[in-house]
């Protein structure tokens, strides 16, 4: 019944978190590979994925008493990296700053309730294309770091040779989409450990790059990325493009994640409404607030969470649960550092599978809804960058809507963030 949530007994919450954390417990690995590419510590940035984990998720457990994991978000971790880091030339802690103002943005949107007013002025049309370029993008990036797709003079881009390490990336991912159809759980980050695994030989048994180098198995966590983050330099008026894309990403990608969980598994107040939103949005909010002062990109609410949900999970226990079994990752950097890209590559190609579903949505036979939708989507890859799609899709959904007669529906909202775009644009 909407309102109300039946009882569950603890064993059953217990294992659905388990299951939550199998579902996304590859952003452990993942985040770092992703993050270190800037420059930053692996072992670091892997603690601060841990702490991220587990304080959010339990936050969100005990708080917002939801069964939802919150973690280091995929696509945020990708634009902080490629378009802010080594696109935009804006230094890591610099990058962190713009993490912990987004963050503290969008908690005072949460605690105000002014997130309602922002959404409405979004068309869901620009959410679902966004959402669906970010995958795209993810995957591309996955491609290259597999040398599967790489650099061409004459057609721009090609395909590599097939050397062993691009057979043990096409094995492993065969591998990992295997179990993923198969519905093992935890199969993406099992599917990193076998591609590890197969990689190994490389530069051992042939004449090849050692791509695995182990560096032990256990060591303390480093914590060298505390509060590394440039609070000062982060409030230029040339970072404010960066904050105001994690503020959006972040936004809408936690709400979508909410709206859709809570619809799958009736998690509804009286109203109709996701349970506890607002409490979980300002979860969602500190932890991204947490993740710029540990050295991280922002946290946001997982969707593999309704793997757990499907288990049983209802209650904040699932969560509590699921950001526990982060903690022993913190001693296991050595280890886990020892993944090699070619490991992590497969579930970056699957992760987009997953976020481009959204697409379905988009009412393609309407110009005036397709070709804003389309280009918001397509540019995100085609121009490695996150916040140009984002930005050509509200400006060209603007101008399509007023060439088709239907100005008066664009609220002022939308203009005060087309003249954001706009602002950007001419400040990049």
């Amino acid at each position: 019944m909407t309102g109300t949530t039946p009882p569950t007994k603890a064993s059953t919450e217990i294992l659905a978190g388990i299951s939550t954390f199998l579902a996304a417990s590859y952003i452990i690995v993942v985040n770092p590979s992703i993050l270190s590419q800037t420059g930053m510590p692996f072992s670091a940035v892997l603690t601060a994925t841990v702490l991220v984990s587990c304080f959010s998720s339990l936050m969100m457990g005990l708080y917002a008493r939801n069964p939802i994991l919150v973690a280091p978000g995929m696509g945020l971790n990708a634009f902080f990296t490629f378009s802010a880091v080594i696109g935009m030339k804006v230094p890591w802690p610099v990058a962190l700053g713009a993490v912990f103002w987004s963050g503290i943005i969008f908690l005072l949107l949460s605690v105000f309730n002014i997130r309602t007013y922002i959404v409405r002025a979004i068309p869901r049309p620009l959410r679902y294309a966004i959402a669906a370029g970010i995958g795209l993008f993810i995957t591309l990036i996955g491609l290259v770091n597999a040398h599967f797709i790489v650099a061409n003079p004459a057609t721009i881009v090609g395909i590599g040779r097939l050397t062993p390490a691009l057979l043990t990336f096409l094995a492993g991912l065969l591998i990992t989409a295997g179990l993923l159809l198969k519905k093992v759980k935890g199969g993406l980050l099992l599917g990193i450990l076998i591609t590890t695994f197969l990689a190994w030989p490389l530069g051992r048994w042939w004449g090849t790059e050692t791509l695995v180098n182990g560096q032990g198995v256990v060591a303390a966590p480093d914590f060298s990325l505390l509060f590394r983050l440039d609070l000062v330099h982060s409030l230029k008026w040339s970072v404010a493009p960066v904050i105001f894309a994690f503020v959006f990403t972040d936004m809408f990608d936690s709400l979508s994640t909410f709206v859709g969980l809570a619809e799958a598994a009736d998690l509804l107040d009286d109203n109709g409404e996701p349970r506890h939103i607002q409490r979980s949005l300002i979860t969602d909010a500190v932890a991204t607030t947490l993740a710029g002062l540990v050295g991280s990109s922002p946290g946001t609410a997982y969707i593999e969470s309704a793997v757990g949900i499907e288990s049983g999970g209802r209650r904040g226990l699932t969560a509590v649960t699921a950001g526990l079994l982060f903690l022993p990752f913190l001693f296991l950097a050595p280890l886990l550092s020892a993944v090699p890209a070619i490991a992590t590559a497969p579930a970056l190609v699957l992760v987009g599978v997953f976020m481009i579903r959204p697409v379905i949505k988009i009412h393609w036979l309407q110009l005036e809804e397709a070709i804003p939708a389309f280009l918001a989507m397509v540019l995100i890859p085609f121009t490695y960058s996150i916040t140009q799609g984002i930005t050509w899709g509200f400006l060209s959904w603007t101008v399509m809507q007023v060439l088709a007669g239907k100005g008066r529906t664009i609220s002022p909202a939308l203009w005060t963030i087309d003249l954001f775009a706009i602002a950007a644009l001419i400040l990049a």
